[in-house]
């Protein structure tokens, strides 16, 4: 349950749904599964997953929510044999060219053939709302495949008023700057790992793994003109990341510091320790957000962003 990558989002206003009501909205877009005729299906499944019901998991103001999207698998090169072998018959039997259009008619045709029997694969991403902070924040690797559940979230509820988190800053200037030897701010350390890339494409990529972020070789690169583009980063000890330049944090580590009071916490069953854990993470990372934004240079935030900016002060 633990996220392990961040997407994070700053609501356009207060989220006024209650629990109770977040769920009835959600139950109306609940996942059903793909027909025997879809491609796709989407919708929200229950973040405890099998043996519960509910699919809002809230605690303390953070809500949980989990979006579930099955896709068929129909290998493409499977529709290219039988789609080659099927025009390489009527070809020879009606002496004949097939041309682009008809062979289009003719791939739509194998695939609803397929469909009934195809394989499904299925996948869960998971988001929390927090309500207080005003921010969402998904568990992905992409800005795209968080967007997907954001939509997904917006066409449910008809409005969900949410941006991605902008810093004022050039994200990549302040890595490249903590790594020429500008000191970081006292709750960061530098992680082991890094990326660097010249502005012009010749100028080559470099990436840094188990090394000393401090040491010359890697300044040397920046002073031929490389700029940072992803950073490992440490946080009070407590949490080690990899920040990406377009604000994505990837890798997420939890720290001993937390195991240890996760450890500590009796839970006797698995939905006492889902909620446990999801506590002790979104309390973390409410610490953690807003502190990391403001060392990185502090919120891009809009004018009419009366009530989020007075969140992100507080």
């Amino acid at each position: 349950m633990w996220f392990r990558n961040l997407q994070v989002y700053r609501l356009g206003q207060a989220f006024d749904l209650t629990p109770e009501v977040f769920e009835q909205r959600l139950q109306g877009a609940g996942f059903k599964g793909c027909n025997r005729m879809d491609m796709l299906a989407t919708g929200w499944t229950p973040p405890l997953g099998r043996g519960s019901s509910q699919l809002v998991h809230a605690a303390n103001g953070y809500l949980m929510i989990c979006a579930r999207k099955e896709e068929k698998i129909i290998p493409a090169g499977v529709v290219k044999q039988l789609l080659d072998d099927k025009v390489a018959e009527i070809e020879a039997a009606e002496s004949r060219e097939i041309y682009r259009r008809e062979k289009m008619r003719m791939k739509e045709e194998i695939i609803v053939t397929l469909l009934p029997h195809a394989l499904s694969r299925i996948t869960d991403q998971y988001a929390y709302i927090d309500t207080r902070n005003l921010m969402m924040v998904v568990d992905a690797a992409s800005p795209v495949r968080s967007e997907a559940l954001v939509s997904q979230l917006r066409t449910t509820l008809g409005r969900f008023p949410a941006k991605p988190v902008s810093i004022r800053q050039s994200l990549s200037a302040v890595m490249t700057r903590w790594l020429n030897g500008v000191p970081l701010p006292a709750e960061l350390e530098l992680g082991t790992e890094c990326e660097l890339k010249h502005p012009d494409p010749a100028g080559g990529v470099v990436s840094c793994k188990h090394q000393d972020l401090g040491a010359g070789e890697v300044r040397n690169h920046i002073k031929n003109g490389k700029y940072a583009t992803r950073l490992g980063l440490q946080w009070k000890e407590r949490l080690s990341f990899v920040l990406h330049e377009d604000m994505s944090i990837k890798r997420l580590r939890f720290e001993d510091i937390i195991k240890e009071a996760e450890d500590d916490t009796v839970a006797d069953d698995a939905a006492t320790r889902f909620d446990l854990d999801f506590s002790l993470m979104t309390l973390e990372l409410a610490e953690f957000l807003p502190d990391l934004f403001a060392m990185l240079g502090g919120e891009e935030l809009s004018d009419d962003a009366g009530p989020v900016a007075e969140a992100s002060a507080a």
